[in-house]
């Protein structure tokens, strides 16, 4: 895990942010400068205030130094602020860029609760990081150093003791933020476990209320929850532990420094004016050191938080390595050459060597778990090969464009998701340019008419989260819809009858029989009904691909 104050990584990934901390530098630089100048015409305006007259030169500096600061800490606030949300966006964005590239099993492998927590709450948490911390670590390098030159040229012998005793605030800093880190990491941890299970729990909680078993998840969350609390609870001790130590040190460091100088002023040895300036330049020297140490323990989730979505999404190749790659041809021969897919715990092809020829229609049969969906994804580019390879057209997929891939192909899953907006949105979800009459000719290519004349908005009916309100039957034949309007030269279907009744899946064998025609299509069939127009039937089992005739194949399993 990373413990730097600031992650060198940030600014490679995200180069719009460099302007906006070269600008927080700046005024850093600024405000060092405005505390020297207010502070020296502040001290020459009380010293001549002892002597009864008003200094208005100092005066003027005086209100001018105030005014300039105040317009420089709303301009901190400004520029910290936009680049919090610079930062933030640019991080999602390649958090779903990475979802994107790596495909559906990574997120499954990383748990989406875990995902969504980090997109969401996580880099949310970088607001303390950006707005708070990041200014005051500018500030902790700016005005120690103009503070230091500034006494240093009044009364050398107060600058060494400043120069002496400033190290004392970041290195217990240092020492209280190794225990704060280590506890940031497990309530971090902890949250994510939270989230994840959570997310977990919403998703299967028909089965859980179906079992009677939706309490005890929810004593489980409740534990889960309570624990995040406990380890939010230590950590927050250790921040105001810091903060206690912080304050106690630089306390007793300007003591060292107030105490000589009144001895001093007192024997005659200092002038008045030079006795003010040290006074009120030296809890400058030490307050941004101060307020950083304990901003940093305010930021430290963020911090947590941007070290793992750095780490995430710089797991998947860039955009640029797949734009320059090449798009297969979705016309072209596809070939699988000994293609071996081998997970953690099971291996789910083994050594696959398969051609299939443009327009071909090739069903795959097999038992569950037996490798069947693998296929599909290794032709969606979702699963990479562990050996051998996939290529379309002559193109081998582990080096083409699948952006561009995937354009040429049709996809109807097991179950189809439905997002919860308009239905001609989700219909147009793949082809988002289609106009209205072609929305309308793949509703009617689907099947889909009935569905849609007894929506009380038709087409422009707004669906509920996954679809919620239609049928199973009716989801697949949205999904189908969607196919016919992408008019992509590869169809694949994995198994699009399943979980359906009869009537609804006569519908859909229907409508999909129109989709497949004409079309290069590899149908992973759950029912007969689906065999009887394929060309090839294909079995799988126990990850080997072997080729059946239709009077053999039998019923799939």
């Amino acid at each position: 895990m990373n413990r730097r104050p600031f992650d060198p990584r940030l600014l490679r990934r995200v180069p719009a942010a460099r302007r906006d901390l070269a600008l927080l530098a700046l005024l850093g630089v600024l405000a060092a400068g405005l505390i020297v100048a207010q502070a020296t015409a502040l001290a020459a305006l009380l010293a001549t205030a002892f002597t009864g007259r008003l200094d208005r030169a100092a005066l003027a500096g005086f209100v001018a130094a105030v005014a300039a600061r105040s317009v420089l800490v709303w301009a901190q606030g400004a520029v910290s602020a936009r680049l919090a949300a610079t930062v933030k966006a640019a991080l999602r964005a390649d958090l779903l860029g990475a979802v994107a590239r790596h495909g559906p099993g990574w997120v499954a492998g990383q748990r989406a609760g875990q995902l969504a927590t980090l997109a969401g709450r996580g880099l949310d948490a970088l607001d303390a990081y950006f707005t708070g911390y990041l200014p005051q670590l500018v500030l902790s390098v700016t005005v120690p150093v103009a503070v230091l030159g500034r006494v240093f040229f009044a009364d050398w012998s107060s600058a060494v003791i400043i120069a002496l005793t400033l190290p004392l605030i970041p290195i217990f800093g240092a020492l209280l933020g190794w225990q704060a880190q280590a506890a940031t990491e497990r309530q971090w941890r902890r949250l994510s476990r939270l989230g994840g299970h959570f997310l977990d729990m919403v998703a299967g909680l028909p089965t859980l209320r179906a079992f009677g078993r939706a309490r005890s998840q929810t004593e489980a969350v409740r534990r889960m929850a309570d624990g995040h609390r406990v380890a939010t609870m230590k950590t927050l001790r250790i921040a105001f532990l810091s903060a206690l130590v912080l304050e106690l040190v630089a306390t007793l460091s300007v003591a060292l420094v107030a105490v000589p100088v009144g001895i001093r002023l007192l024997d005659g040895g200092l002038a008045l004016q030079t006795a003010l300036l040290v006074l009120l330049l030296t809890p400058e020297a030490y307050l941004p050191l101060r307020t950083a140490g304990s901003r940093f323990h305010a930021s430290m989730e963020g911090l947590t938080a941007l070290d793992e979505a750095l780490t995430l999404s710089g797991a998947a190749p860039a955009p640029a390595d797949r734009a320059a790659a090449a798009a297969p041809d979705g016309r072209g021969e596809i070939r699988f050459e000994s293609v071996t897919v081998a997970y953690e715990r099971t291996t789910a092809l083994r050594d696959v060597t398969l051609t299939i020829q443009p327009g071909e229609r090739i069903a795959i049969i097999g038992p569950s778990g037996a490798g069947k969906s693998t296929l599909l994804n290794l032709l969606l580019g979702f699963v990479a090969p562990t050996t051998g390879q996939v290529t379309v057209g002559g193109v081998d997929l582990a080096d083409a464009d699948l952006d561009g891939w995937r354009r040429q192909v049709a996809w109807v899953p097991q179950r189809a998701h439905l997002f919860a907006t308009s239905l001609t949105e989700n219909i147009r979800l793949g082809t988002p340019d289609a106009g209205p009459t072609e929305v309308a000719t793949a509703v009617r290519d689907a099947a889909l008419d009935d569905v849609v004349a007894a929506l009380p908005d038709g087409l422009d009916t707004t669906l509920g989260e996954r679809g919620h309100g239609l049928s199973s039957g009716q989801r697949q034949r949205v999904a189908l819809a969607r196919a016919f309007l992408r008019d992509a030269p590869v169809v694949l279907l994995d198994e699009p009858t399943a979980r359906l009744d009869s009537a609804a899946e006569a519908m859909v064998l229907t409508a999909t029989r129109r989709l497949v025609a004409g079309r290069t299509a590899v149908l992973v069939a759950h029912r007969p009904a689906l065999l009887e127009d394929a060309d090839r039937i294909l079995r799988v089992e126990d990850g080997r691909v072997t080729e059946l005739t239709p009077t053999t194949a039998g019923e799939p399993r």
